[in-house]
């Protein structure tokens, strides 16, 4: 099939086939992964908007050549088209807001902040219509440093400290999202301490089984998010036998004078691409929104379905378009709304990943490459070879995390000799320290040869961490074809100016 709109993404969901398999192909390799016809080629959907290649093969951003940019700013780097991000925001806001607007007047949109919260990107988000979503007082400070109308912050956290309730309380956020009866209660006592209405809304567990990794699948019971609807059988939340965690936290928030029952909430994970997770969650609430109408006399204003919907990180991977999933929630909520006879509450959903994820691409330098003979599952041996580049696990953990898959592709030139399958690793002490898995790159691909991978705008940055004392990578940011730092590179001074030496007499 034809190559996607790089906004909007393929019609079709899911997975599909990748490039035309050529000869060659490797033993070791995953039944999803052909070797390609042409190594250098760069399927669409895994990129931002501005990405492509010169003239003399080498990879751009809006122009900008990858050698220039690591000459620049350094490797490793993140780079983020913001025209990519802010075109990803306005296609989820005005795919929600047709969707829904003959049945509750449109829908918010929320950046979930977690997925890539800077100044910067909250600013983008908040000057293209979105709200911003957040989970941790950090975040929040985040947001509110960067102009956020706080009314249009939302704050998340299982086990939120008596700080991050009490600044989004006396900062005027628009909504708590609530996990459980113990918060909600102790929440309810530091509001009304300091005489405050807290803005509640509730996060149900509707039982919805994602199919995605178990690590980030969140609306099943087994886990430490919300408030399940299924009936109890007596906890130290003082729920009573056959009635459900939700209708006892419902019961207690509208009892609650220093609280204002908004709305409810629910997740059910990330990285997904099948409709029906997403409209089985949604219909499940909607009937619990009904009971709650019938046994309190109340129909709640606000229902926030998450987000979590899945981009493409290879080339059979195949995310569906923003008026794609609006349209088919939209179809489920009026369904279940006129099963139960409610009036649609404001609907609002948090996509972060999907916006953030394409816009961004990380950029390394190569270092030692070897090849390693491997047992191959027919008993023969075949090669692998070993790409090391100067990050790793420390500015993307996810593949360590939750065994994700990613591509690359050599970003500083086009290299015409045969494809061979090659892991990506990073300079860490971990042999689980990689960041490709599996890619097919060109066998001459060598120490100072830039790696381009895809899809990094989400979850790195933001996950990055300081193992083997790394310092941190720059985030830069290109629009209108120049590049600017947003995130300015961490330095060995920074590592060590939080250090304590109890042999520093001015310690």
């Amino acid at each position: 099939m034809s190559e996607p709109d790089k906004t909007t993404g393929p019609a079709v969901v899911g997975k599909e086939s990748a490039q035309p398999p050529a000869a060659g192909a490797s033993l070791l390799a995953p039944d999803w992964l052909p070797a390609p016809g042409d190594a250098n080629a760069l399927t669409d959907r895994l990129w931002a908007a501005g990405v492509a290649r010169d003239g003399a093969g080498q990879l751009t951003v809006q122009g900008i050549p990858a050698a220039e940019l690591a000459e620049t700013f350094g490797t490793p780097l993140l780079v983020v088209d913001e025209d990519d991000f802010r075109a990803r925001a306005r296609a989820f806001k005005s795919g929600f807001e047709a969707a829904f607007a003959d049945l509750c007047g449109g829908a918010d949109v929320y950046f979930a902040g977690k997925s890539f919260l800077t100044l910067s990107t909250a600013r983008w988000a908040a000057e293209e219509g979105l709200r911003v979503d957040t989970a941790s007082g950090g975040e929040l400070a985040i947001a509110l440093r960067a102009g956020v109308d706080p009314a249009h912050i939302g704050l998340h956290g299982n086990n939120k400290s008596d700080a991050e309730m009490l600044d989004a309380l006396t900062q005027g956020v628009g909504r708590i999202i609530v996990d459980s009866v113990d918060e909600l209660r102790h929440l309810a006592e530091l509001a009304a301490q300091h005489g405050l209405t807290a803005p509640v809304m509730l996060r149900l567990t509707p039982g919805v089984h994602a199919h995605t990794h178990e690590f980030i699948a969140t609306a099943h019971e087994d886990q430490k998010f919300g408030l399940s609807l299924a009936p109890a059988t007596g906890d130290d939340d003082g729920n009573v036998t056959g009635r459900s965690p939700a209708s006892v936290a419902v019961e207690a928030a509208l009892a609650a004078e220093s609280v204002e029952l908004i709305g409810v909430h629910c997740h059910i994970g990330s990285q997904i691409f099948e409709a029906d997770g997403f409209a089985l969650a949604a219909q499940r609430v909607l009937a619990f929104l009904a009971e709650v109408r019938d046994a309190h006399g109340v129909e709640l204003a606000e229902l926030d379905l998450g987000g979590g919907h899945g981009i493409a990180y290879t080339a059979v991977d195949a995310p569906r378009p923003p008026a794609q999933i609006a349209a088919a929630l939209a179809e489920a909520v009026r369904a279940a709304t006129a099963e139960h006879g409610l009036a649609c509450p404001r609907i609002s959903i948090e996509p972060g990943r999907a916006i953030a994820g394409p816009a961004g691409l990380t950029l390394y330098t190569v270092g030692v490459t070897k090849t390693v003979d491997v047992d191959a599952p027919d008993g023969t041996t075949a090669a692998r070879r070993y790409v090391a580049v100067d990050g790793g696990m420390s500015d993307n953990p996810r593949p360590v995390l939750y065994d994700a898959d990613y591509t690359a592709v050599c970003a500083n030139r086009a290299p015409q000799a045969t494809p061979v399958l090659s892991r990506v690793v990073g300079k860490h002490c971990e042999s689980g320290d990689i960041v490709v898995k599996d890619v097919y790159l060109p066998s001459d691909v060598a120490r100072g040869d830039l790696l381009a991978v895809p899809a990094t705008g989400a979850y790195t940055h933001v996950m990055g961490s300081n193992y083997n004392a790394l310092p941190r990578p720059a985030v830069v940011a290109v629009t209108g074809g120049a590049a600017r730092t947003i995130i300015r590179r961490e330095t060995v001074a920074d590592l060590l100016d939080r250090e304590v030496d109890p042999q520093d007499p001015a310690r």
